[in-house]
């Protein structure tokens, strides 16, 4: 098969190629592992695991030349971001102070993924420890992470190596990770498709599990999550991992959507007109829109959002460093050789417990309170989803000097960049519902947009189901 069109298979078209002998996956491997390191300047892979994608996608072919059973994702490469563990391989976490860490555990997610036959390619880069949003990395092995439509953008954080790798050809799919956004603001920056999974209060409702093998901020909040060029991409892995059969595109036909006002105000000119098209050809495919008012949620989500993501990492940094048998190793010794002057400042808050005295009422209070707004909304007016814009304005420009530092939205005043970006994504993270970020359409400065979906607790598979029939209506993201 030519390289070209290699790069150009989805997860599922990969799987299909290797399985029927159109492609060997060691052709695929070396097609984008070459792919990789003519990108490099996009600084989105901190390591290739060069020798080890090649020794499996050779075992792969010898499998397949033998005629054996394959797992189900025999020879699909993927990028990985670099926070999740996988035993024995740096998880540097994008910061100095980790950059030789080898945990001795994987990810349960990412084994999943292994045990079906996916191969690592390497590990992705992010914003320093995940505390960002834009992936401007200080790390000297780092860097800043390049938007490959326009490398003087962000790709968006934390996750954006995973999805700056995806966009620009890379692999097809990959791992990133979420707390407030770090899915859906890097997917929907870089025209990917992004999952943040149902976690609700972290029981058998959180949909994956991986405890003490993903560099945590906060156990509350944070999850793994599947990212890809298109929604079954995301649908494949997602079912791997959770060991379900992949959605199936839902009807669109009086499907209720909600459309909360407060997440389509404040909007940049070229997002609010990309998504003002997408929401009519929604319309014109048979999706009823509803206008619905989340009244009070902005107020309960300051309550809970910083309050719970710089006081947890006190406890959930020192239990990742001990069961990952990173010992030696501590908050403040991390802390101190942090790069990037946005996440240093974090750093000050959590050392000093800022939120310490606030975090006992988030959680026993402000949180459950947000959850039953959340599930009021829903049933009230009968809707599956809620539909917004999963960021209010496209990718900004890198921030050299402060590494997530403002931004102005049509020119206005500065405002900051962080807040602005997880605007829209922080609230439903907070609750811990799950959310899903695709594609909806491009600026007329060639920039991609994103439209969320974000749904009730568990409804996971039915936003996939969603997602699913939205992209065969708006379509996918044009290659960089």
């Amino acid at each position: 098969m030519d390289p070209t069109r290699q790069l150009e298979l989805t997860a599922a078209e990969t799987v299909a190629a290797i399985r029927c002998g159109a492609l060997t996956a060691t052709a695929l491997v070396t097609t984008l592992l070459a792919r990789a390191r003519a990108q490099s300047d996009l600084n989105a892979m901190i390591l290739l695991t060069e020798a080890d994608a090649l020794a499996a996608a050779a075992r792969v072919d010898a499998a397949v030349k033998a005629g054996g059973a394959l797992p189900p994702l025999a020879g699909l490469p993927i990028v990985v971001k670099d926070n999740i563990n996988l035993n024995g391989t740096p998880t540097t976490g994008g910061t100095p102070a980790l950059r030789d860490a080898r945990p001795t555990n994987t990810a349960p997610s990412l084994q999943r993924l292994l045990d079906a036959g996916a191969i690592v390619l390497g590990k992705a880069n992010l914003h320093e420890l995940a505390f960002g949003i834009t992936s401007t990395n200080f790390a000297p092995f780092a860097g800043p992470v390049r938007n490959p439509y326009d490398r003087t953008r962000i790709p968006g954080g934390s996750s954006g190596g995973t999805a700056a790798a995806i966009a620009a050809r890379i692999a097809s799919c990959g791992l990133g990770t979420d707390t407030g956004g770090s899915t859906r603001v890097p997917a929907a920056l870089t025209g990917t498709v992004g999952l943040r999974p149902s976690v609700g209060n972290g029981g058998a409702e959180r949909r994956y599990h991986d405890p003490g093998a993903v560099v945590p901020i906060s156990r509350t909040r944070d999850t793994v999550g599947p990212m890809g060029r298109t929604v079954a991409d995301v649908a494949l892995l997602d079912a791997t991992i959770t060991g379900t059969d992949p959605a199936t595109p839902a009807s669109l036909a009086g499907l209720r959507l909600g459309v909360p006002a407060s997440f389509w105000d404040g909007l940049s000119r070229d997002v609010a007109s990309v998504c003002a098209v997408a929401k009519a050809r929604l319309a014109d495919a048979g999706v009823v829109l509803v206008d619905v008012d989340v009244e009070g949620l902005r107020a309960l989500n300051e309550q809970v959002s910083f309050v719970v993501a710089l006081h947890e990492p006190i406890e959930d940094l020192p239990a990742y460093l001990a069961a990952s048998g990173l010992h030696g190793l501590d908050t403040k010794a991390i802390a101190e050789r942090i790069a990037s002057p946005d996440v240093r400042g974090a750093f000050e808050a959590i050392l000093g417990d800022a939120f310490g005295a606030a975090y006992p009422a988030a959680m026993t209070a402000h949180r459950p309170a947000m959850q039953a707004l959340y599930a009021r909304t829903f049933a009230q007016h009968r809707v599956d989803a809620l539909l917004f814009p999963t960021t209010p304005l496209a990718a900004v420009p890198i921030d050299a000097a402060a590494g997530s530092g403002q931004v102005s939205i049509d020119g206005g005043p500065p405002v900051d960049a962080f807040g602005t970006l997880i605007r829209n994504t922080d609230p439903a993270s907070n609750a811990g519902l799950p959310g899903l970020s695709l594609f909806a359409g491009m600026t007329t400065g060639g920039l991609p947009v994103g439209l969320e979906l974000d749904g009730p607790l568990g409804s996971d598979r039915r936003l996939l189901s969603i997602g699913l029939a939205i992209e065969a209506v708006l379509g996918r993201a044009p290659a960089p």
